[in-house]
Parts: structure tokens; sequence; C-alpha cells
């Protein structure tokens, strides 16, 4: 055992001893520098940071495209639409007063005639004999009571016998101015100015008294226009009812020829039973015959007129469950919702509204995605072709 252990101390000794490094001595680093460090760190955290937020916030909405129109105003009227017909004026049927046979006619069938315009003539021979038998008796007994009153200057006959030659003589001058007034009868002449119509009798005829009408003519300038108002309005025609602003407006529904403005000339005094309305009439000029009796017609019954009413498009109206609104514009192109109150409609797209201010910028179109406080890109609005008055009536609540 002391052999082994004297060969490891052998071998060990034997075995090469590691070199000895030499001790360096390591210099510290200065505080300064920590605290540099630590604030370029922070620095770089903060940033980061930043750039995490940005990344985080959603990009601002771009300006939206509407169109936009200023809120205008103007004199408006307080109206009722309504549907009616037109009327004649005036219709004559033309009746035979004596009894013979037509031998002339003077008018195309649908003519224009004035008054005093010849129509037919019934032969005049009969009583153009009876007339100048009375002419004739009537001269006889002129010459007559002459005598008499030379005579009775005389005193050489009773005062009967004049007093019957006067009475002779008035008598037989009645009985030529009735026979004149027969041949008269004879040529029919127009009682108005107006449009015949379709004939009843040609030449050749015999007619009289009891016959049908000869021929029918009917005034048309001016013309009525009929139509009712609803009971429900009552009130408010009645509101108005004998002011100086009253009229009634009448146009065909085609728009073939401008509105024309006449008078009120009739509304009854009773609401029909059943229909629940009241019948009403107007006088409308034609000088052009372009309104025809019985033909349908738009009518707006004007009852009064608004003074300085605010206007706006009327797509610019739009309704929530809290009511009616608009967007107005501000000047820095964001919108602002503003709760309104509309009116009627008036002509082109224009609505009467309360809840704005006179040169305020409404937005017409383009309101779909709009919120209040969103920024808008305002283009200038471009109304569409005139509409006509709608078929409706407005209540008091509208006006």
């Amino acid at each position: 055992m002391n052999i082994v252990q004297e060969e490891e101390r052998r071998v060990a000794s034997q075995a090469p001893k590691p070199a000895k490094f030499r001790r360096t001595r390591v210099q510290s680093i200065p505080r300064w520098a920590y605290v540099l460090f630590a604030v370029l760190a922070v620095l770089v955290l903060l940033r980061t940071f930043q750039r995490g937020v940005g990344t985080l916030r959603p990009a601002q909405a771009p300006a939206r495209p509407v169109t936009v129109a200023k809120v205008v105003t103007k004199d408006v009227p307080v109206y009722l639409d309504e549907i009616g017909t037109c009327a004649a004026y005036e219709t004559v049927l033309v009746q035979a007063q004596v009894s013979g046979q037509i031998i002339t006619r003077d008018f195309q069938d649908g003519a224009d005639v004035k008054k005093g315009d010849p129509l037919f003539t019934i032969d005049p021979r009969p009583f153009q004999a009876v007339l100048d038998q009375d002419k004739a008796q009537a001269a006889l007994d002129q010459v007559n009571l002459k005598r008499q009153e030379d005579l009775r200057a005389r005193k050489v006959i009773s005062q009967q016998d004049y007093d019957t030659a006067v009475a002779n003589a008035q008598k037989s001058q009645a009985a030529v101015e009735a026979a004149q007034v027969n041949v008269d009868f004879c040529y029919i002449k127009s009682p108005i100015n107006g449009r015949v119509g379709l004939r009843n009798v040609d030449v050749g005829n015999l007619v009289g008294p009891s016959t049908t009408p000869l021929v029918t003519i009917l005034g048309l300038d001016p013309i009525y226009t009929d139509f009712t108002v609803a009971e429900n309005d009552l009130p408010l025609v009645r509101k108005y009812l004998g002011g100086p602003n009253v009229k009634v407006q009448t146009f065909l529904p085609d728009g073939s020829i401008a509105p024309r403005l006449g008078d009120l000339y009739f509304i009854d005094n009773a609401v029909q039973p059943g229909s629940g309305t009241v019948k009403a009439r107007g006088v409308t000029p034609n000088p052009d015959r372009a309104l025809w009796p019985s033909e349908f017609v738009r009518v707006r019954f004007i009852l009064d007129t608004l003074k300085n009413a605010t206007l706006v498009p009327s797509q610019a109206v739009q309704v929530s469950q809290s009511g009616p609104f608009v967007f107005v514009v501000k000047p820095d192109n964001t919108v602002d919702l503003r709760p309104v109150k509309p009116g009627q409609r008036q002509e082109g797209d224009l609505t009467v509204i309360e809840g704005v201010k006179p040169d305020e910028t409404v937005v017409v179109t383009g309101q779909l995605a709009l919120s209040p406080g969103a920024q808008v890109a305002p283009q200038p609005y471009v109304p569409q072709n005139s509409d006509k008055p709608q078929d409706a009536a407005v209540s008091e609540s509208a006006l």
C-alpha cells in the first residue's frame, strides 16, 4: 500500500503545473453612464407606446358629399287641392217661338257665334202677310180716328163714337206689333256669345214651340269650375271665407295650360249627405276655350297668403322617431340636426317649414350616413322640374 501511495505522489509530481494567471484590476463604470442608459431606455419605451396608441386610434372619417340649399323666404298661398269639373257659364236651348218650316241654316256645327248672329230662318211669308194685313187695318183705324176727332171738334158725334174710334186705333196698332214680333221670331239669332253644338233639325223641317230645341249654345268664356270641399276642411274654409285673398286656381292635369286664377262664385250652405262634402264653384277666365264643359280639372282653392314664409326643398325634410328634422350646415362644414315643423308644399319642390332661419343652409340629399357633427363636402342643389300641386287637403296643423 505504501508503494502505491508513493507511486501516485511521483506521478503527481511529474504532471505539468497550470500556469498562474496574473490578476488584473477591472476598472468600475461611472454612475452617470447608468443614468444615461436609463433615460435612453425610458425614451425608447415611451416612443414605442405612442406608436402603439397611434395604430389603435381610428382614422378620421372623410367629408361626406352632400347637396345643400339656402333657406328662402317669400309670400306663399294657403290652399286646398281638389278635383273638379268645368261647366258652361251659360247654357241656352234655342227653341222655335213660331211654327213653320226652316228654310235656311246659317252656322256650322261646333262654330263660335256672337250675340245676334243668325242661326235659322223659318219661312216668314205667312207671318209677313198677317203683319201687312194688320198694318192696313191700323192705317184705316188711324184715318177713322182722325175723322172722329174732326167731328167731335164740331160736336156732331157722341163721346161713345169717339171712344170707340180711339180703342179701334189702339187695338190695330197692338195687332201690328204682335205680328211684327212673330215675323222677327222667324229669324232665329244667337242670344249669347258662345259655341253651338250639334244641330237637331235641318232645312225643311217643320218646327214650333212644342218641338225639340233646334240647337244648344254654351257660353265658354268665362267658365265655371265646380269642385267640393271636404267636411273636415270646413273650419279652415270658414276662417278665410269672404277674405280678399280667396281665389280659385284651375289647370289641366297634364299641365298643358298655365294655371288660371278666378274668383269664388258660390259655396253651398249644407254638407252633402253620404259624401261629407260641400259644393263650391269658381268663375275662371277662358278666352282661348282651352277649358271645356264637363272636363276634369285640378283645382287649387286659395284661402289666404302667408307673408315671408320660410321654404326649403321638400327632400331636405327627414323623419325620425322624434319627428321631422333637417340637417343644417354650419360655417365649418359640419352639420347639426334641427327639429322642424313642415307645412304645405309650394311650387317646384319647396316646402313651407318652421324651425330654420332665413339664409341658413340645409342638406337636401345625402342625409343617410350623416350624424350631428359630421364633416360634409357641400355641393349646390339643382332642383328638378316643377311638380304640380298634389291632390291633398291641408289640415289646420300644416299651416
